[in-house]
């Protein structure tokens, strides 16, 4: 729903179902964002330790039916 960034990192603002684990929600948007990102800038891979563009780690926490989406969205996006 949102993409920002930081000096270092990004943040991702993502609606799903229930019904998928958060993990393989990331697990699947590093993976084809990774590959995007090196089909249209062939480059970047020479450039990367190990040729890996994210790093294993990741941060997630959930909006609930009442928490504050627009808050969080704001955030993300500035």
């Amino acid at each position: 729903m949102e993409i920002g960034t930081d000096e270092d990192h990004v943040h991702f603002l993502i609606q799903s179902v229930p019904a998928m684990m958060p993990s393989r929600i990331v697990q699947i948007m590093k993976s084809v964002s990774a590959k995007e990102i090196f089909k249209r800038h062939k480059e970047v891979k020479k450039v990367l330790w190990g040729g890996h563009f994210w790093t294993s780690g990741f941060y997630m926490n959930t909006v609930g039916r009442y928490g504050n989406e627009k808050v969080i969205q704001a955030y993300v996006e500035n």
